[in-house]
């Protein structure tokens, strides 16, 4: 497993480019759009969006573009993005429900900004190019693993963008909520637990597993741990500020080293929907 941890920070390092003036929402939303429509039509349509060289992490390691569910075809029944136009980059939510093959993928694509004269293809996207592709992609077996009933759950949410530019959250202050939830994981849960921002009501979705009843005092809290253990590792975070939303990638160490993502919807700087995929065929609880 350290080989493993010890490949992905080469990659990280080598490949997350410095945040660029030149990534607006729109572009940004073009190139997530793009990013979803291939699913459905394959790897040799989503080149165009890539430079040269793009590195690809699937599961926390360094994998070929054609070697992963990336060079597989999907029709997703669930999509939703994000963008950050700080970090330029996008978080994309999929849910597949095909009986044979279904998932749920989350996906960070960062992008850096080219020469929109170099390419046909250049104007697009506003001149961005992807740089790194990293997903987290759970499927039969993985924790707490049931495309349909995630679907279920999640259609039922509501994510949209908030409006009133005066209540939204900062960039910092939608990290700090993602950090404090993660730090449960950690030398000391018990005091980490008393700086998590929990709203009411709270819902977590964790893999299909789902805490929301539809009640108002709903909570996110439900089985959560106590004490000590090792913590949540290599952070990547997306952050929307208009959709309130932060993605974060990780290893979770206390899982066996799985592969997770975390995306937390917060609203007036409170945990609202929590959404959790995590690629470990465990046996225990804690999460």
């Amino acid at each position: 497993m350290r080989v493993q941890t010890l490949g992905l920070a080469a990659v990280l390092s080598s490949s997350i480019p410095l945040a660029s003036g030149q990534c607006s929402r729109d572009a940004l939303q073009a190139a997530a759009d793009h990013y979803v429509a291939t699913r459905s039509t394959g790897l040799m349509n989503l080149r165009p969006l890539l430079i040269e060289n793009a590195s690809y992490i699937e599961n926390n390691n360094a994998t070929a573009l054609t070697g992963g569910v990336l060079s597989q075809t999907m029709i997703p029944a669930h999509n939703r993005s994000t963008i950050d136009t700080t970090a330029c980059a996008t978080y994309t939510e999929l849910i597949v429900v095909d009986e044979a093959k279904p998932y749920v993928i989350g996906t960070q694509i960062r992008y850096k900004a080219t020469n929109t004269s170099s390419s046909p293809d250049g104007p697009r996207y506003g001149g961005l190019r992807a740089v790194l592709i990293d997903s987290v992609v759970s499927t039969t077996g993985s924790w707490m693993f049931n495309a349909s009933q995630t679907l279920s759950h999640v259609i039922e949410e509501n994510w949209g963008p908030i409006v009133d530019a005066s209540k939204r959250d900062t960039r910092a202050t939608l990290q700090q909520a993602a950090d404090r939830y993660l730090d449960l994981w950690g030398p000391n849960a018990t005091a980490a637990a008393e700086k998590v921002p929990w709203g009411t009501p709270c819902r977590r979705l964790e893999g299909s597993m789902y805490t929301g009843q539809g009640r108002p005092d709903d909570r996110c809290d439900v089985g959560l741990p106590e004490g000590s253990s090792p913590p949540n590792t290599n952070r990547r975070y997306v952050i929307d500020e208009e959709a309130g939303s932060v993605n974060v990638l990780c290893t979770f160490q206390t899982m066996q080293d799985a592969p997770d993502s975390h995306e937390f919807r917060v609203e007036g700087g409170r945990l609202r929907y929590v959404h959790t995929m995590t690629v470990c065929a465990c046996v225990f609880g804690g999460r």
